[in-house]
């Protein structure tokens, strides 16, 4: 049986977590703008950062799994 929670975690968080799709932060005008679907290298390393973080908090310390089969 294979255990496609990582697998599941990692891809929505990557989806929404896309620098412009639903936030840039920071952004160029703002802090946070919301929905522009622009990015820069400092938003891309936050966001980096960020996925980092929430996904190790989400593999490793909730521990989440999905079995298949």
């Amino acid at each position: 049986m294979a255990d496609w929670g990582p697998v599941l975690v990692a891809v929505v968080l990557f989806v929404l977590l896309t620098p412009g799709l639903l936030f840039q932060l920071p952004g160029h005008n703002k802090v946070v703008e919301f929905g522009n679907m622009h990015t820069s290298g400092a938003s891309i390393v936050v966001h980096a950062v960020i996925y980092f973080a929430v996904l190790t908090i989400f593999l490793i310390a909730i521990g989440v799994h999905v079995y298949a089969g």
